[in-house]
């Protein structure tokens, strides 16, 4: 089987069905100078998977970042993939190494890699918009000034991967809400997600009013569904509860977790202020 067809039949899978070898496919296919642009692409973007992702696939990917002969769209999302082991290795720390997709050495490695190329006006833009949007997925303090820099851009490109990095670095609350009515529903679309991540309770009537309209952008319909649950948990489930009766199942579905996560915020929130006992949220 080709590495074209390996590549074609991984991504059609969940990486939990993926084989013990997808791994070095990868790796095999980041490496060849002469694959195809759209194998190299596909294996960048499945290679920052928790599945595979260790820090031999970190080092080939900042490499590719790092080379300005590489096309501007894989470096852009070789960055992108290491987002989700750079979110983790922040969250989690390194108290337990065993545990963690990459190592401490690694994970500071490509914090520095990538704010130097970032910091460099000579790299293309498409390359350092995925790396601020990868980066501050373990935020740094030059990330402030970098988000602002971009938010102020009269780029719309610019705009929107600031609004979407405002969803992992805190101070932007006006930003946020600013956003929220903006024209280009992308941009939108990322400020409900930062909304809710911040429990930005002044966005709540916007985004109750996306839920409750009567003509709805779909996307932006789920994004402020999940939203609604951390901004008012105590008060979303009154407004998704009709949404649970919709013909659509995503929408269904989306409606009925959001109000179950509303409902253990809410009961943790009011266990928190001595409302709930214990024997309550955990009987």
């Amino acid at each position: 089987m080709s590495p074209r067809m390996d590549l074609e039949m991984l991504n059609a899978i969940p990486p939990w069905e993926w084989p013990n070898d997808a791994g070095a496919l990868f790796i095999e296919v980041l490496r060849d100078n002469e694959a195809e642009e759209s194998d190299r692409l596909i294996a960048a973007e499945l290679a920052g998977d928790f599945t595979v992702v260790n820090d031999e696939i970190f080092d080939i990917l900042l490499s590719i970042i790092g080379n300005e002969e590489e096309t501007a769209s894989l470096r852009g999302t070789a960055a992108i993939a290491l987002g989700p082991a750079l979110d983790h290795s922040a969250m989690e720390g390194f108290d337990d190494p065993d545990d963690m997709p990459i190592s401490e050495p690694t994970f500071l490695k490509a914090q520095e890699l990538l704010r130097k190329l970032f910091m460099d006006g000579d790299v293309p833009k498409e390359v350092r918009r995925r790396i601020l949007e990868a980066s501050v997925r373990a935020p740094q303090d030059w990330h402030q000034e970098a988000v602002r820099d971009a938010y102020s851009s009269d780029d719309d490109d610019w705009k929107l991967t600031a609004v979407f990095s405002m969803c992992y670095v805190g101070g932007f609350e006006e930003q946020i809400l600013e956003a929220l009515r903006s024209d280009n529903e992308e941009i939108e679309f990322e400020a409900i997600h930062s909304a809710g991540n911040w429990g930005l309770d002044a966005a709540w009537q916007h985004i109750e009013g996306i839920v409750t309209a009567a003509d709805q952008n779909k996307l932006l319909l789920l994004a402020a569904i999940e939203a609604l649950a951390t901004i008012r948990p105590d008060q979303a489930g009154m407004v998704l509860v009709d949404l649970t009766l919709r013909d659509d199942e995503e929408v269904v579905d989306a409606a009925n977790e959001a109000m179950a996560m509303a409902e253990t915020m809410a009961m943790l929130e009011g266990s928190l202020d001595g409302h709930i006992e214990e024997e309550d949220l955990f009987p």
